[in-house]
């Protein structure tokens, strides 16, 4: 709809006998003279709910005097904004308080079992902030005002208490695109439900929501990955989404905008299927943005939101008469959800006459007999059933320690066996790549240039195990981190065994590829022969692909971004190349820098693989066929110009094994303190 006919609806016309033009030219008589300031003789809007009876199962969720505020956004850097209040401490000036925004003004609503409420409103209006209120679940920098009452069943609840109790489906679907809807619920069923419940138990429950939701005809289809893997519809996904808020039968469902993004079809499909949950007793209270005349009629409540306070709130059939009786009547044959979403839109040009006529609705709605319902029941709610206390603490996870490892371990190791790029193309290049050094390097000969040759294979190695394995897991957590982040939220599982599934997971491809490349590479170079020599070169190789592994893992864990990784990978791990006695010499390392060498995989593998390599070579083995050049006599000779010793060969395995710990654990770290952040 342009502005020109957004105009015409609001002004009204002469085909219209009465228009939402009234409520501004009436000179405020309409209000005075109506009802609305008499306290509602007629009953326009309700609180009423379906049932008057009220299990401990079922829950009444009622929120009062509502008041959110937002930071809003101070010009200059946050250097300067940073001086400024230093300066302020120190010139003991007065402290001037950060201005907010008032995004929600004294709202209050409630919702039934068996209701299907639908919180409506213009963008801007507040149906997202409103809904991450109640749901307890409001961004960062918002803060919620202390006489704000949030009530199930009359029972005042905290932000663990309504997670445990709530389902809330976010507008955007988040899934690892390489599961397939079947597999991805068989994990929710894990990690969601109670502890008790057994295995079989927990597959027929995934049965039925699979048939309930209609997911029979796609539970094997990959859920893939928009723009990338093709896999469900949008439809299909968003039923997905409800599915795994359906495995724990919550009493309490919250929806953000679960139609957005689908046709007309697909979103009546969707809404139906909240519908026949609000049937089945549940409590549903969903935000959409303009619903069609059809998905209007599913709604058993609506609250209509403008300007961050209530507007009305009741059924369909009540909000006309009520639009009606105060002279905004909705026109024949137009959608009434439209029609109130212009209405109560502030329109481009007209913001002052706009605003005004939002005010005296809602001004007019909040001194009528519904506020004063909602006032009363409020205190009826306070000395209504209590919440039904579970045997188990809601507040702490579902599943065991061991049962979220397994569950995360278990969809770890799909992912890595469904994902071409981490196993055959990994494999293929390892392959190539050491078959090509092999080539480049064949069979060495002990001379004077062979030791050269042989020293910057070794080094080669090296560069080719950090690289190859530090870039395949510097995006492993970045990839997963909006999912991660979400599910840890919802208390799914601990970021431990998140953390430790993943890195397992990947653990065999790890052990994999060091072996395929120095079995190809070590004989094709004509490195020392002998099967210890070669069981050595294997383990320092394995050691140098797991520390890049866990250096790419705690690159992956501290940054917010896959660009970002990628960024900060590379310009990271140079300074450690430099320090492997390869290009600097051991001994002519800077002193402030020396700290920084004892961190360097390089310099311990490197000194490994050339102890391994030239320890018992013993004079006269090396042939000299220059005489202009300087010829070592021998591997110690080798490894004194090196600075290395041979007694430093078990040190070197320790210092290896201590940096994948330490890298490990500084990983975990970050990844904690990253999901703390989010909460």
């Amino acid at each position: 709809m342009g502005q020109e006919d957004q105009e015409v609806l609001i002004r009204g016309g002469k085909a219209t006998s009465t228009s939402a033009e009234s409520l501004d030219n009436n000179n405020g008589q309409s209000y005075e003279q109506s009802s609305i300031n008499q306290g509602f003789s007629k009953n326009y809007g309700t609180l009423s709910p379906p049932s008057p009876t009220l299990t401990a199962d079922n829950l009444t969720y009622s929120w009062y005097n509502l008041d959110v505020f937002g930071a809003v956004h101070q010009p200059g850097t946050g250097w300067k904004q940073l001086l400024n209040r230093v300066k302020g401490v120190l010139c003991n000036e007065r402290h001037i308080p950060v201005p907010r925004k008032h995004l929600l003004k004294n709202v209050s609503g409630v919702a039934y079992p068996g209701e299907l409420l639908a919180v409506m409103g213009s963008s801007g209006a507040g149906k997202t902030t409103l809904l991450n209120a109640i749901a307890f679940r409001s961004s960062k920098g918002v803060q919620i005002s202390p006489s704000t009452v949030r009530l199930l069943n009359g029972h005042p609840i905290d932000a663990k208490e309504m997670q445990a109790r709530c389902a809330y489906v976010q507008q955007d679907d988040l899934f690892i695109g390489s599961l397939t809807a079947r597999e991805h619920l068989i994990f929710q069923a894990m990690v969601r439900m109670p502890r008790h419940t057994t295995k079989k138990q927990k597959i027929q429950r995934v049965d039925q929501v699979i048939q309930d939701l209609s997911l029979g005809k796609c539970q094997n289809t990959l859920i893939g990955v928009p723009g990338r893997v093709k896999g469900l519809s949008g439809g299909e996904r968003k039923r997905l989404a409800f599915a795994s808020e359906a495995l724990t039968d919550p009493p309490l469902l919250i929806c953000d905008e679960p139609t957005s993004g689908l046709d007309s079809f697909m979103a009546h499909s969707v809404v139906q299927v909240l519908k026949k949950l609000s049937q089945k007793g549940k409590t549903v209270i969903l935000t959409i943005h303009q619903p069609s005349s059809e998905l209007f009629e599913l709604f058993d409540k609506i609250l209509l939101m403008a300007e961050g306070r209530v507007a009305f709130l009741g059924t369909p059939g009540e909000a006309v008469d009520f639009f009606s009786y105060i002279g905004a009547q909705c026109p024949n044959n137009y959608n009434p959800a439209d029609f109130y979403v212009q209405v109560l839109a502030v329109v481009p040009g007209r913001e002052a006459e706009s605003r005004d006529r939002i005010a005296k609705i809602c001004d007019n709605f909040a001194v009528g007999k519904v506020s004063r319902e909602m006032e009363q029941n409020f205190q009826k709610l306070e000395k209504s059933n209590g919440l039904n206390k579970e045997d188990e603490n809601g507040f702490t996870y579902k599943a065991s320690w061991f049962m979220q490892f397994r569950a995360v371990l278990w969809r770890s190791w799909l992912s890595v066996l469904k994902e071409p790029l981490l196993v055959k193309v990994r494999l293929f290049q390892t392959t190539m790549v050491a078959v090509l050094i092999g080539l480049i390097f064949l069979g060495q000969q002990l001379t004077q240039v062979g030791v050269m040759n042989i020293n910057g294979a070794i080094f080669l190695f090296l560069t080719n195990m950090t690289f190859q394995n530090a870039f395949a897991t510097i995006t492993v957590f970045t990839s997963e981190l909006p999912v991660f982040i979400r599910e840890t939220r919802s208390r799914l599982y601990r970021c431990d065994t998140y953390f430790l599934g993943k890195t397992i997971a990947e653990l065999p491809l790890f052990l994999i590829v060091p072996l395929l490349f120095t079995a190809i590479a070590y004989p094709m170079i004509g490195l020392r022969p002998g099967i210890d020599h070669f069981l050595t070169a294997l383990a320092l190789v394995t050691l140098v692909a797991n520390v890049s592994t866990s250096f790419g893992y705690l690159i992956s864990c501290a940054c917010s971004s896959t660009s970002m990784a990628l960024s900060v990978g590379p310009p990271v791990i140079i300074p450690f190349l430099l320090f492997g006695g390869f290009f600097l010499n051991s001994g002519s390392v800077p002193v402030y820098f020396k700290w920084l060498s004892y961190l360097s995989w390089f310099r311990y593998a490197n000194e490994g693989l050339l102890i391994n390599q030239w320890a018992d070579v013993k004079p006269g083995e090396i042939t000299c066929t220059s005489s202009n050049t300087t010829c070592p006599s021998s591997g110690e000779i080798i490894l004194e110009t090196l600075n290395f010793s041979a007694s430093d060969l078990p040190f070197d395995f320790i210092g290896l094994a201590l940096l994948i710990v330490g890298f490990r654990i500084s990983a975990y770290i970050a990844l904690r303190v990253r999901a703390r952040r989010k909460e």
